[in-house]
């Protein structure tokens, strides 16, 4: 398989963590260099994405079983790398994700208590192997992420399980950053959103093409 000529990023983490602020100014900084740039999330990164989307955080899709809900991550993925990263990278930009492999193996894996192993064949077979080359992780105190996310808007159906899911996921991420430390950043997101941004550019930088 032909690697990609562009720049693979995911951003991961916990809610409330400032993924989202974190990209646009990574985004702002690529452009400003002259990189080609596209932001975008899992899921909702396509229009079958965002029903998809709809599907799993809709908090009041309580019947969704564990793993009914790895499949749905897992089928927005697939068609997002198909329809959306794969060409961009082939195209030589620079593709910043909201989310991406590291999420079905924190939330479903480590959260749910799935099996991390069966996590990343399932994510393996829906990606074409297609890994980031570099995963920005904002690290955070759950109570402190879920004090964040319930101020900006009511809670969505991850966000509102329980306080021993999210240490889960937490504690899956921090797991997986320690298996691929060359692939991973990990960031404490509670330090001021210009110093997680320096950090971010640095690690940028570093790895561009």
């Amino acid at each position: 398989m032909t690697a990609p000529r562009g720049l693979f990023v995911a951003f991961e983490g916990g809610e409330g963590v400032g993924k989202s602020t974190q990209i646009t100014r990574a985004a702002a900084w690529l452009r400003a260099t002259g990189r080609e740039v596209l932001p975008t999330r899992e899921p909702g990164g396509t229009p079958l994405g965002e029903e998809l989307r709809r599907l799993v955080l809709d908090p009041d899709s309580h019947h969704v079983t564990p793993r009914a809900e790895a499949l749905l991550y897992a089928a927005d993925r697939a068609h997002h790398v198909d329809t959306v990263i794969r060409p961009a990278l082939e195209a030589g930009t620079v593709v910043l994700t909201d989310r991406y492999i590291d999420s079905t193996l924190a939330y479903q894996g480590a959260g749910r208590g799935l099996s991390v192993t069966e996590a990343r064949v399932i994510t393996a077979w829906a990606t074409d192997g297609l890994l980031p080359d570099l995963t920005v992780l904002l690290d955070l105190d759950p109570v402190v992420g879920l004090r964040r996310a319930g101020a900006r808007s009511s809670l969505d159906r991850l966000e509102a399980a329980s306080p021993a899911f999210h240490q889960a996921v937490r504690d899956g991420f921090l797991a997986l950053a320690q298996e691929a430390p060359d692939r991973y950043l990990v960031i404490d997101a509670q330090l001021d959103a210009d110093v997680i941004a320096a950090h971010v550019k640095d690690a940028l930088a570093a790895r561009l093409p």
